[in-house]
């Protein structure tokens, strides 16, 4: 089944629509081509292509229900794989289970539920490295250095923090390993409006420091402002790729899909 193919086209400054999608496969770290994916026997993605390349910074977004969080589960192992590969560093990691996926370099901090809230912090921490004999110390200082609250809270139990400090901790955790990719769901749900741009500058400086990101994320337009390249996704199809200011910036997806 292709996808849907209306609205802008190449050229003029305007996006690139589904039909002119090029591959970037000689320069990808993630590639995901034709993912039909989904829950049991409910089909969510139909055909989806999707790029990151190494160190570079990827929002998805769309409308509600697009499969937008689909997308990143089916990178991650956690949906029904009904066609299409996922590849990752050149090895083909289709079907893998998330355990696996880990350890080939990727982290996921899930929207919700993505804190152990009966353990502290640094238990929180020690978990993200569960695959290792032992916890690395340089991993857990660079995590402190980064997110300096959750060393302050150390002993804290995860549930009684703040949203934005357990969304600190959430990515604190997925870190531990050093991966080259960080799957980001969601990160600047449910935080107070005040915290929101705090939390995009952490994620702007995760990437700087050479961790490749791929974020689906409901504040399109700060998200479309910061990002490298964007995906706009919608009834679980591609509708546009392009370089985030240029998904900004085109009429046709501002008025479908960012309120103008």
């Amino acid at each position: 089944m292709s996808a849907d193919t209306t609205g802008g086209a190449d050229g003029d400054g305007a996006a690139v629509s589904r039909e002119t999608i090029p591959e970037r496969g000689d320069q990808s770290l993630l590639e995901v081509r034709d993912l039909d994916a989904g829950y049991g026997d409910l089909q969510i993605l139909t055909d989806v292509d999707m790029d990151v390349a190494d160190g570079e910074y990827v929002t998805i977004v769309g409308p509600n229900g697009a499969g937008k969080s689909t997308v990143m589960k089916s990178v991650f192992g956690l949906t029904t794989h009904m066609g299409g590969t996922v590849t990752f560093e050149d090895e083909d990691i289709t079907g893998l289970r998330p355990e696996e996926i880990i350890h080939e370099g990727i982290g996921y901090v899930p929207q919700n539920h993505n804190v152990f809230a009966s353990l502290t912090v640094r238990e929180n921490l020690e978990m993200g490295a569960y695959i290792l004999d032992e916890v690395p110390q340089d991993a857990l200082d660079a995590v402190f250095d980064r997110f300096p609250i959750l060393e302050e809270r150390q002993t804290q139990k995860a549930g009684t923090m703040s949203g934005g400090q357990q969304q600190m901790l959430a990515m604190g955790r997925a870190l531990m390993l050093d991966p080259s990719l960080l799957l980001l769901d969601e990160p600047s749900a449910g935080l107070a409006p005040d915290l929101v741009d705090d939390m995009f500058d952490r994620i702007d400086a995760i990437n700087d420091d050479g961790t490749a990101i791929l974020m689906v994320e409901q504040n399109a337009k700060e998200a479309l402002r910061r990002c490298d390249r964007g995906y706009v996704l919608a009834n679980g199809q591609n509708r546009y790729m392009d370089d985030g200011d240029v998904l900004l910036n085109d009429e046709q997806v501002r008025q479908d899909f960012l309120g103008g």
